[in-house]
């Protein structure tokens, strides 16, 4: 099978290396021709991941989106989930049919407020069981210098997703496999969100003993939204083991890790950074920001009680002062 690749910021280059690394040629769709340029003299992208090197031999770059799908038997998204609708406008909605979907992007479509698989069947008739999502935890800067990493490939059917692992799986990046694709999905997009509150406790001065009980609290609250979700809707999060890798684990990395970007955001949040001109400073999309407006309103209708991720929302949205805000959830840790 031949893979594609949509999107050009880190993760999109960190999978980029792991396939070349494993032999694989691909089809990768990057919208800048000056980015082409440049990767086609210098082997590297410029703006991310900037140590990695490529052997463009394996890599077909092209601007245009619709001759990198029709190329490809396997699609990898991974543009910011702000900007997904603006790119995948570009297809006829026939352009995804026969093709396997593998979502990297961890949130949720803006103003319809749905998983990426939603999407996908809502505009492109894509089925469910050609569709899997990524979770970590996996950072991409250290798949650049290859520490060891962890995927969660999850779809319908494990044999399926086992395929679709097995494309990444080498030295450095072992891979798990669930049938979870729902309930990986929102446990990537709370963690940004909890990630957010992380940083922003980090950025007022607390320390390392709440920052535990912070993320203690924040997992509690990530369960009960993922069993509450699960009663309402006919395609449930179908594992229970929160205490796996794709949910607990990817939820530690990214409160804890100086690699997070939604961590680093919040930081500046808590240290009195307008979002705006965090936003600025940081050039690097912060999914979580997004995600924090979609999840309060998907919450209206799934009812789940969670007040960190109303704190971070009010915070990022409503103005809400981060020092108050947070002296508010001091008082219902446990």
């Amino acid at each position: 099978m031949k893979a594609g690749i949509i999107g050009s910021g880190s993760w999109a280059t960190a999978m980029a290396k792991i396939l070349t690394d494993n032999g694989r040629q691909i089809n990768w769709w990057i919208r800048s021709e000056e980015t082409i340029r440049y990767m086609q003299q210098r082997h590297h992208n410029k703006h991310y991941l900037t140590s990695v090197y490529f052997d463009t031999n394996l890599i077909q770059l092209s601007n245009d989106l619709e001759a990198v799908v029709a190329a490809s038997d396997v699609l990898v998204l991974a543009v910011p989930s702000a900007f997904l609708e603006e790119v995948l406008l570009q297809l006829p909605t026939d352009a995804l049919q026969g093709k396997k979907v593998i979502n990297a992007i961890k949130g949720l479509v803006p103003g319809a407020n749905q998983l990426i698989n939603e999407y996908l069947e809502d505009i492109f008739n894509l089925p469910l069981d050609q569709y899997f999502t990524i979770t970590g935890p996996c950072h991409a800067e250290e798949v650049a210098n290859e520490k060891l990493s962890y995927l969660t490939f999850s779809g319908l059917e494990e044999d399926a997703a086992q395929q679709m692992a097995d494309l990444f799986t080498n030295s450095y990046l072992q891979t798990i496999v669930n049938k979870d694709v729902i309930g990986v999905q929102l446990a990537a997009v709370l963690k940004n969100i909890y990630a957010l509150g992380a940083g922003i406790a980090h950025g007022l001065d607390y320390g390392d003993n709440f920052l535990s009980v912070y993320i203690t609290n924040c997992f509690r609250e990530m369960q009960q939204f993922l069993e509450t979700y699960s009663q309402d809707h006919t395609e449930p999060v179908t594992e229970h083991n929160y205490n796996a890798s794709a949910y607990l684990g990817d939820l530690l990395v990214t409160c804890y890790s100086l690699h997070s970007r939604n961590r680093t955001f919040g930081n500046m949040i808590g240290k009195g950074y307008s979002v705006k001109s965090a936003q600025l400073e940081q050039n690097m999309i912060a999914e979580g920001y997004y995600a924090s407006k979609c999840l309060k309103e998907m919450n209206e209708q799934v009812g789940a009680y969670m007040p960190v991720a109303q704190a971070v929302f009010s915070i990022l949205w409503q103005h809400q002062n981060a020092a108050e805000a947070f002296l508010a959830l001091e008082k219902g840790f446990i």
